[in-house]
C-alpha cells in the first residue's frame, strides 16, 4: 500500500510501528524534522535504531561521542547513518532545519555502535547496460546481512533516473519493505507497483511492501526520484542481496541485453 500525509503536531511522519500502524512491517520507522536548536533523544531497550539524515545539518551523539551529519538534500550522494543497539542513548542536535529518518525493529544482540559515511557505504550502478538503460538507477547500501550480520535490519537509498525504473525486473521477497519517496524537483512524481496494485509516488509518500508481492518502481521524465529502502530480516531467515524472486514471465529480462 502507498500512503502520504503531511508531518504531525510533533513534526514526525510515522510510515509504521510495531505493534500499531502497518505492523507487518515489522519495523518502527518515522521521518522526524527538527528545527535550529531543537533536540532529539531515543533511549531504547528492546530496539536497534538507524539514524539516516536526508537535509540539514545536524549533531548526533551517543556514548560520549559527536559526529557531525550534513546534506544538502537526499540527492547528493552523501549519507550518513548512526547504527546503535539497543541500550544507547542517542541525542540528535539540529544546527539547522533538518530532517532524518529513524528505524527501529526489535533485537536481543549488543554490537557496537557503528557511524556509516559516504566513503562506507556500497555504490551500486544497475540496469546501465540493459534495456537500452531504461533500467538505469544506483543503489547504496549502508547496512545489511553481508557488512551487519549482528542486525534485525537493512538500510539502503536508491537514485531513480528521470524517465527510467528501478526495482526491476519485477520481483518480490518474502521479507516487509517500506520505501520513503523524496523527488527533484519537487513536484515529481512516479508509480510505484506494489502486487497488481499501482499508485502515484510523490514527495513525501511511502510504500508498504508485503510477502509475494512484486514491486517495480518507474519516475516521470525531467525527474530524479529517490527512495529509502529498509527490509526487516526473519529470525533464522535473513534477507541476502540474493533474495529476489522474479516474476516467471519477466524472468527472461535478466539475462536480456
Amino acid at each position: 500500500m502507498l500512503e502520504y500525509f503531511d508531518f504531525d503536531q510533533n513534526n514526525e511522519r510515522v510510515l509504521c510501528e510495531m505493534g500499531g500502524k502497518n505492523a507487518e512491517m515489522l519495523m518502527t520507522i518515522k521521518v522526524k524534522k527538527l528545527f535550529k536548536g531543537e533536540t532529539f533523544d531515543v533511549f531504547d531497550e528492546n530496539n536497534e535504531t538507524a539514524f539516516l539524515i536526508l537535509k540539514g545539518n545536524l549533531d548526533i551523539s551517543w556514548n560520549g561521542r559527536t559526529e557531525n551529519m550534513v546534506r544538502k538534500n537526499p540527492f547528493e550522494k552523501t549519507p550518513y547513518c548512526l547504527h546503535v543497539c539497543k541500550g544507547i542513548k542517542v541525542t540528535v542536535t539540529a544546527n539547522e532545519e533538518s530532517e532524518f529518518i529513524v528505524q527501529q525493529t526489535d533485537n536481543d544482540r549488543e554490537f557496537e555502535p557503528v557511524f556509516y559515511k559516504p566513503e562506507d557505504c556500497l555504490y551500486q550502478h544497475f540496469g546501465k547496460d540493459q534495456w537500452e538503460g531504461t533500467g538505469s538507477r544506483i543503489v547504496s547500501t549502508m547496512f545489511d546481512y553481508d557488512n551487519a550480520p549482528y542486525s534485525n535490519m537493512v538500510m539502503g537509498e536508491v537514485f531513480n533516473q528521470p524517465g527510467r525504473w528501478s526495482s526491476y525486473p519485477p520481483h518480490h521477497h518474502p521479507h516487509p519493505e517500506v520505501y520513503y519517496y523524496q523527488f527533484d524537483p519537487q513536484q515529481g512524481f512516479g508509480a510505484c507497483f506494489n502486487g497488481d496494485d499501482v499508485f502515484k509516488s510523490v514527495d513525501g509518500s511511502f510504500c508498504t511492501i508485503e510477502d509475494g508481492k512484486d514491486h517495480q518502481q518507474v519516475v516521470a521524465p525531467g525527474y530524479t526520484m529517490y527512495y529509502v529502502w529498509m527490509i526487516r530480516h526473519f529470525d533464522g531467515d535473513p534477507w541476502y542481496k540474493t533474495t529476489r524472486y522474479y516474476a516467471k514471465e519477466h524472468e527472461w529480462l535478466t539475462k536480456a541485453d
